[in-house]
């Protein structure tokens, strides 16, 4: 594995718990590897060295540019690749750069599979992701038992690149949902709703859904944890989207508005504020 973040660690433990064999790629950006390296992990200095003794490569990494990087790069994944080693990406990307780097990875002779995830770090641990997979048919039925190690739902989504289009379509419409309920919010606020009030007629109502009930912790005592996705990473993935919607000549006037609040948000902020902390920004944003 490559890339020990808060998803990462989970999905490393739990192919750990399953009895696989795994080395990871030492890093200043992963957590704490004291439980892994208990359970039976290794480490490697570079992801040349990891992929020369790895039949299978899970990439969790920020996104496009560090997976390029971390592919492409000097002492790279394709320096170290062995003929028929599987290269599956879980990170969120542009899919036209994921279909490149798949073809430089078939042309080195291995197989490339797109795997996006969605939910949290807590089912990450829980070995309960949702898994949204691109890739040919035969090398996906292949790695569904590794996938099945840290997902409970498992999508073949189509060819290579369609499970990284899915994952930018699921996150447009729930950051774009939790953006829009953010600004209601903070309208509501300024407006001398009380919060709760806010939360129950929005719930009995056309307003409920998983983004409100994400947020009503916020809402009703201020707790953040609810949903913890950095404003940094939720503009990255609107990014993504608007690029995506670009590439296709689809329509793109809400996805920009979105983009927009958030790189207010990143720029008039702390970019690593948990997404729920924009109710907060928004109240006290200046007036244009």
């Amino acid at each position: 594995m490559i890339g020990i973040g808060m998803m990462g660690h989970g999905i490393a433990s739990n192919l750990l718990k399953h009895g696989h064999s795994l080395s990871v790629l030492e890093h200043p950006g992963n957590q704490p590897l004291d439980a892994l390296l208990a359970a039976g992990a290794r480490t490697c200095q570079t992801p040349q060295a990891l992929a020369a003794q790895s039949d299978v490569v899970i990439l969790c990494v920020t996104g496009t540019p560090q997976v390029e990087a971390v592919l492409t790069g000097e002492a790279g994944v394709l320096q170290g690749l062995r003929p028929g080693s599987i290269v599956i990406d879980c990170s969120t990307a542009v899919p036209t750069s994921t279909e490149k780097v798949a073809a430089l990875v078939v042309a080195q002779g291995g197989q490339f599979l797109d795997a996006p995830m969605t939910r949290t770090p807590k089912e990450a641990a829980e070995g309960r992701l949702n898994l949204l997979v691109g890739g040919d048919a035969a090398v996906f039925e292949t790695c569904r038992p590794i996938l099945a190690c840290f997902a409970e739902n498992i999508v073949h989504t189509g060819p290579i690149g369609s499970g990284h289009r899915m994952k930018l379509l699921h996150n447009y419409v729930s950051l774009g949902t939790v953006t829009l309920l953010a600004e209601a919010a903070a309208c509501a606020q300024l407006s001398g709703i009380h919060a709760q009030t806010f939360v129950d007629v929005l719930a009995m109502g056309g307003g409920w859904g998983a983004a409100l009930e994400r947020l009503k912790p916020t809402l009703v005592n201020g707790d953040t944890t609810g949903l913890r996705f950095s404003m940094s990473n939720a503009l990255k993935d609107l990014s993504y989207y608007n690029q995506m919607a670009t590439d296709t000549q689809a329509d793109r006037t809400v996805a920009q508005a979105v983009k927009t609040t958030l790189e207010a948000a990143c720029q008039q902020g702390d970019p690593q504020a948990l997404v729920p902390e924009l109710i907060a920004q928004l109240v006290q944003r200046p007036k244009r």
